[in-house]
């Protein structure tokens, strides 16, 4: 739309998509090559992204992937935007109104799984309200049984690989063995073979523990009290990652002062994992740099130019 060429290169676990990408650009009538979809390694990316022909790289991935895209453009003065890991977090407030919080931020933990960018992955509970929301969490967390993800009636499948599945499930056991404990114990113990993960809310958590700490992309949610918003913002802003946060309140006011010190790209009121196509998506700290999404996001993808013509020459 911007007038550019795309080279659109997805994961290499899914290659139809990019092809499918591909397929629908032709059909809708774009010209032969606007858009085209190449499947490459990890040193060909490079290489492709140190090409004088590449003006810009759009890249969505790991932290570790976006460290590899910047090296390989270091070398030339180009755009890059880079929309990285997170360890997104959620605050309730005293004020909440918390039948409706507690099903919505079990949803935002485990969603597809777990594996949203702006999934929740730390939650933060006012003390006056933190066992009813515990109450809330248990609850909800019942209808978020692991399964085929042919069923209808499935909620959640499995996670991505069963690599990431063992690291998941390594990173609730560490912190099972350092004090954390489940909210609700799963009912059988999970096959390590298989790419299927238990949900898991982990109580008496803390932040020396990797998962609050590190970003976990799969079905496991923290939960911590703390006794003010100061302590909340405080918390939240405690992290290398900084993409969204969200405040469960019915203040906005309040939450609209809290959203000025809070690190992140978006503040979310009482809603979380959430796009709005309308809104700037701005990672910060270890989630990225760049703009996606709005008219702020077009306009990273464009060049201006000024035209400062004099049409009159004094004198003449």
């Amino acid at each position: 739309v911007a007038g550019n060429v795309v080279i659109l290169k997805h994961s290499d676990q899914t290659p139809l998509c990019a092809e499918r990408f591909s397929a629908a650009a032709a059909r809708a009538g774009l010209p032969a090559g606007v858009l085209q979809h190449i499947h490459a390694s990890h040193p060909g990316v490079a290489r492709m992204v140190a090409d004088d022909r590449i003006d810009h790289v759009c890249f969505t991935g790991s932290v570790g992937g976006g460290r590899a895209v910047q090296a390989a453009a270091a070398e030339r003065f180009i755009g890059v935007g880079l929309e990285l890991g997170g360890k997104d977090a959620a605050y309730v407030r005293p004020d909440a109104d918390l039948a409706f919080a507690s099903p919505n931020l079990v949803e935002g933990a485990l969603f597809n799984s777990g594996q949203s960018c702006c999934g929740l992955e730390r939650l933060y509970v006012h003390t006056d309200v933190y066992d009813q929301v515990v109450e809330g969490l248990a609850v909800a967390l019942g209808d978020w049984t692991p399964g085929s993800p042919t069923d209808p009636s499935t909620w959640m499948g499995p996670v991505v690989r069963t690599r990431n599945a063992r690291e998941i499930r390594a990173q609730v056991d560490a912190a099972l063995a350092a004090g954390a404990r489940d909210l609700v114990a799963p009912a059988t113990p999970d096959d390590p073979s298989s790419a299927f993960v238990s949900p898991r809310i982990l109580l008496d958590v803390t932040h020396q523990m990797d998962v609050m700490r590190e970003e976990t992309f799969g079905p496991v949610l923290g939960v911590m009290r703390v006794a003010s918003d100061a302590e909340a913002v405080a918390a939240i802003n405690d992290s290398a990652f900084g993409l969204t946060a969200s405040i469960w309140s019915a203040d906005t006011d309040a939450t609209a002062r809290m959203a000025a010190a809070l690190d992140v790209g978006t503040v979310f009121q009482n809603r979380c994992d959430y796009l709005d196509p309308a809104l700037a998506w701005v990672g910060v700290k270890a989630s990225g740099r760049g703009v996606t999404l709005s008219s702020l996001g077009y306009g990273a993808l464009t060049r201006p130019q000024s035209l400062h013509f004099r049409t009159r020459i004094p004198g003449s």
